[in-house]
């Protein structure tokens, strides 16, 4: 292995846990480390006396261009935009470890969310202070700006994020008996025992990015989203396995049908009720979960 690309390797996990994280995909994520790999081979390195603040300086660069154009992108975008699931947990490691509440919060499915209404500069800034502790000066020089403004671009964004975003820790055991309730009474087409374990305020959103039947707009109310997904798994629910896994750092379920994974469905409880929905379903954001469930013998292996 040449030195330029065991130095690249080495800071890979960095660079790819910046680019997740603000751009919320795993592909886009992939093709800036592929755009910063060019860009380091085409350096003098005797000029570069910290490899590692190059690349995340590169990268976050690259990521800022990315975010203008891919805001145009979801304009457009058919249905509701959701990030790009990652399994982790165990041997996926790939956001690299998530052992601390912060670090797991920095990945969440509802944060990435949230980060998605920030300006470019904003969520760079997010970012790389809280899920990379940089410091504001470290921030300042990474996406080329003052301090001052960086530090006021941390504020802006910490701001617009506790406005937005509740984080929901449930203890994995609770969390699991309540989906298998969920999941009974929406097999048995229990419309009124789905309603008892959902929130009134309840809110169910579908990403099939115009790829697979999926609603297209947010389904609200308690009465509105049982018939909703009732009706879904008549329509798709022959032949699909749900497992227990783990992805953004919490707990999800992920459906598998005879052609592989058909969603990754986020559940959200606030107390014993189900207060969100979010079902990623369009296959060119399921890509990455079927290579990572090939890597630990398919969907049985997840273990949870």
């Amino acid at each position: 292995m040449s030195e330029q690309l065991e130095v690249f390797e080495r800071c890979r996990g960095r660079m790819f846990g910046i680019a997740y994280r603000m751009l919320g995909s795993v592909s886009e994520a992939e093709e800036v480390l592929q755009d910063a790999w060019l860009r380091w081979q085409s350096v003098d390195h005797r000029t570069v006396s910290e490899p590692a603040a190059f690349l995340a300086k590169t990268v976050t660069n690259l990521c800022l261009n990315q975010l203008t154009s891919a805001r145009a992108r979801r304009e457009t975008y058919v249905g509701p935009w959701l990030p790009e699931p990652v399994l982790t947990g165990g041997k996926l490691d790939d956001l690299g470890p998530l052992d601390e509440v912060a670090q797991r919060e920095s990945v969440s499915f509802a944060l990435l969310t949230v980060l998605e209404k920030l300006t470019p500069a904003e969520r760079a800034a997010y970012v790389l202070r809280e899920a990379f502790a940089y410091s504001h000066r470290e921030v300042a020089d990474l996406i080329g700006t003052t301090e001052n403004n960086a530090r006021q671009l941390h504020s802006r964004a910490r701001k617009r994020v506790a406005a937005d975003h509740r984080s929901h820790r449930a203890d994995p055991g609770h969390w699991r008996t309540l989906v298998e309730r969920f999941l009974a009474a929406a097999q048995l087409g229990d419309i009124a025992g789905l309603e008892s374990l959902l929130a009134a305020d309840v809110v169910s959103r579908a990403d099939g990015g115009g790829k697979v039947n999926a609603a297209r707009n947010p389904v609200a109310g308690r009465e509105r989203v049982a018939r909703y997904l009732v009706g879904v798994l008549e329509r798709f629910g022959a032949g699909i396995l749900p497992y227990f896994a783990q992805a953004n750092g919490e707990h999800v379920l992920v459906a598998v049908g005879p052609d592989g994974v058909r969603a990754v469905v986020y559940l959200t409880f606030d107390g014993d009720e189900l207060s969100s929905l979010e079902l990623a379903m369009n296959p060119d954001k399921l890509g990455h979960v079927e290579k990572q469930l090939s890597r630990i013998g398919g969907a049985s292996g997840l273990g949870w």
